[in-house]
């Protein structure tokens, strides 16, 4: 077959959906479903409930977060999506791309379009980007650890109480051996073997797909809840937080206190939840809605800044012009490898871990026009800390709507020359004799390069020079790991205990404080961010 009827195999459609399964469009269902008594639909509840602490957001955080407060306080955890339990064909790492274009007002994973032009998804289901995500797992680096101001006994502590439910070791596939042979041939040294730590060089990491290929999610560390002291309720979307002026001695304190949210079931009946007065703890609301949802949700409440917040008619309680400030994506850019040998579908197992970006891989994809395929794998690198920053806005006083976003991709120049040198190293990787049983002799690296380069994976504009220049190439193919983070930073919107900055009985923990994604891909450092601020907090040490 010529070089170009192959290249005629790859249709746009089947690219994006590619890069979805790759980023976060995998499945939200586990095969065998918990006994969780506890989660309900938010159309059985009260009109009115009193609780301890309410968290706002069952996601990667707010689940082991959750479950860990409920060993001690009574805890309600609202979570705008469904459960991920019931449905036998989405937790199945080999039928993940039967789900991956189902988008519906109520799916698993919510699609949005960037001011950027990066076609984007974001979590909507209980155990939130755990559900729908490829599924590697490797921890934050012991700098970044430090960085976060973490302890860190306490952080290993609660990594492991991560991976003894949810983490696994992967069988590697003759690709994925391949490309850990490829890398380091290509020099991304030195070989780390299986581990979960953060090492510069190349390793094998954990995985949330079970040896049966069956996914496993932050949903999972509910088993550990108290079921006589946690509610979970599902489809409850948070409209607001409401706070209250309390006095003192006759005097009006300064700082407005939250003491309840507002939510929405799916029937459209509104209900409220409201901390207990006098209760063991001072109570508090805690929102883990994620980069996105979590400045959304603070922004429609009163708290951002307060000439956008009245542009749209929202009561300011707090003027604060961080929330929203700050947002940032991991750039993403791909090569695209057809392959002479079958690929069978995998989850990510292995990393290159280089200073500035990390490389991974995915295949099992299959690209074909009448009797003819093409088994497909991508390589792909991911910028470890972009220093392009962006910025969120509301569209409008809907919650269920998505907000406006723009990270602002490669406006500072050396994110740019981080990408053309990660580019570099997968071809050199691609050009390796460990690889070349899964490449085709006479498809060059350049000719790799221009085939990726015609296919359609955003709605950016677009270069003749995408084939020839890897500047261009980088700054008009980019795409997205969905590992966007920021926009309640530390420091910035919430202190180093999370507090929200300027008012009381307020948090936020999630992703949304980090400014920086933590390890190469983030689930692991946030799972153990909820069990870790759930130790302190229920022990009264923060």
């Amino acid at each position: 077959m010529g070089l170009e009827s192959r290249r005629m195999l790859i249709s746009a459609s089947a690219v994006a959906t590619l890069f979805f399964f790759f980023c976060f469009h995998g499945f939200c269902y586990a095969l065998n479903s918990p006994p969780y008594g506890f989660v309900k639909n938010a159309t059985h509840a009260p009109r009115v409930s009193y609780h301890d602490y309410i968290i706002v957001g069952g996601g990667t955080a707010g689940c082991p977060l959750a479950a860990t407060l409920s060993e001690r306080f009574d805890v309600l955890l609202l979570e705008r999506g469904g459960s991920p339990y019931g449905n036998p064909n989405i937790s199945n790492l080999a039928s993940q791309t039967n789900n991956l274009a189902y988008i519906t007002p109520t799916s698993p994973a919510q699609s949005f379009v960037s001011e950027d032009g990066v076609i984007m998804r974001r979590a909507r289901c209980l155990g939130g980007g755990t559900c729908i995500n490829a599924g590697f797992y490797s921890r934050a680096s012991r700098q970044e650890v430090m960085d976060m101001g973490l302890n860190p006994k306490l952080v290993n502590q609660s990594f492991r109480w991560v991976e003894r439910e949810v983490v696994f070791r992967p069988h590697l596939t003759g690709w994925t051996s391949a490309l850990r042979a490829g890398l380091l041939e290509a020099g991304v040294t030195p070989d780390n073997g299986f581990t979960y730590d953060h090492l510069d060089g190349t390793k094998v990491g954990g995985t949330i797909f079970d040896p049966a290929g069956h996914r496993h999610t932050a949903a999972d560390l509910l088993k550990y809840a108290d079921p006589a002291r946690i509610t979970v309720l599902v489809r409850a979307t948070a409209q607001r937080i409401l706070f209250r002026n309390v006095t003192a001695g006759g005097h009006r304190k300064k700082q407005p206190q939250a003491y309840g949210v507002v939510y929405k079931d799916l029937d459209g009946n509104i209900h409220e939840a409201r901390l207990k007065q006098g209760s063991i703890s001072a109570g508090e609301i805690i929102v883990s809605a994620g980069a996105l949802g979590s400045p959304q949700l603070l922004m429609l409440s009163g708290v951002g800044p307060a000439d956008h917040l009245r542009s749209l008619g929202i009561e300011v309680v707090l003027d604060q012009p961080m929330v929203g400030q700050g947002i940032a994506d991991n750039p993403m850019n791909v090569l695209v490898v057809p392959s002479p040998e079958p690929l069978s579908l995998t989850s990510l197992q292995v990393v290159g871990i280089r200073p500035g970006y990390y490389i991974e891989s995915l295949t099992g994809f299959s690209f074909g026009v009448g009797n003819s395929s093409s088994h497909t794998g991508v390589i792909v690198e991911k910028l470890a800390k972009p220093l392009s920053r962006g910025y969120l806005r509301l569209k409008n006083v809907d919650p269920e709507d998505n907000p406006s976003v723009t990270y602002n991709y490669f406006t500072e120049p050396e994110d740019l020359r981080t990408c053309v040198e990660a580019m570099q190293t997968i071809m050199r990787t691609v050009d390796t004799e460990a690889f070349s049983e899964f490449r085709y002799p006479n498809q060059t690296v350049e000719y790799l390069q221009n085939l990726t380069a015609s296919l359609v994976v955003n709605n950016r504009a677009r270069s003749p020079q995408d084939a020839t220049s890897l500047e261009q190439y980088c700054k008009d193919l980019v795409n997205t790991i969905y590992h966007f983070h920021g926009g309640c930073e530390v420091g910035k919107v919430v202190d180093h205990d999370y507090r929200v900055i300027g008012v009381d009985g307020l948090r936020v923990i999630d992703g949304s404080t980090f400014s920086f994604s933590p390890g190469t891909n983030p689930q692991a450092t946030l799972m153990m961010l909820g069990r870790y601020m759930g130790l302190l907090i229920r022990k009264g040490g923060k």
